[in-house]
């Protein structure tokens, strides 16, 4: 597959996942509820056994889809330059940030913005400014 249209199917895809989970189960597909959604089992009467299994079976797919293309297509290689303890804290702010935020950006930058949600708005600027401003600052130290 050519390099423009992988990026390009792969879009196609999210967005039709997207709109089948919110038409079907009437979810938005963001990552960081879902995944709370299981979290949340940890405590009685939360959620229902349904609610468990699309949850799982989503992330299931998020899982074997690179595996499915792999079957078909080279995979890109992945170079992270990082250590642990950096991919640690940087997965910790995320996941404060998306508490703070109220989802992630699946749910706002995706979901939210084909619903035109302003908050949604709000929050993807939000995303993409501290990102813009990480990157600056981060090659600006190296």
């Amino acid at each position: 597959m050519s390099a423009y249209y992988a990026p390009l199917a792969g879009g196609i895809l999210i967005g039709l996942a997207t709109a089948i989970l919110l038409l079907v189960n009437g979810r938005i597909a963001g990552i960081s509820g879902i995944v709370g959604g299981l979290l949340s089992r940890a405590f009685p009467g939360q959620s229902s056994e349904g609610d468990v299994a699309w949850r799982f079976a989503f992330l299931g797919g998020l899982v074997a889809a690179p595996l499915v293309y792999g079957a078909f297509a080279a995979l890109p290689s992945v170079q992270v330059n990082a250590g642990t303890f950096t991919l640690a804290a940087a997965g910790l702010l995320v996941g404060v940030g998306t508490r703070y935020g109220s989802g992630c950006t699946s749910g706002h930058g995706v979901c939210g913005l084909s619903r035109l949600s302003p908050r949604s708005l709000v929050a993807t600027l939000c995303f993409m400014a501290a990102g813009f401003a990480t990157v600056a600052v981060v090659r600006s130290l190296a």
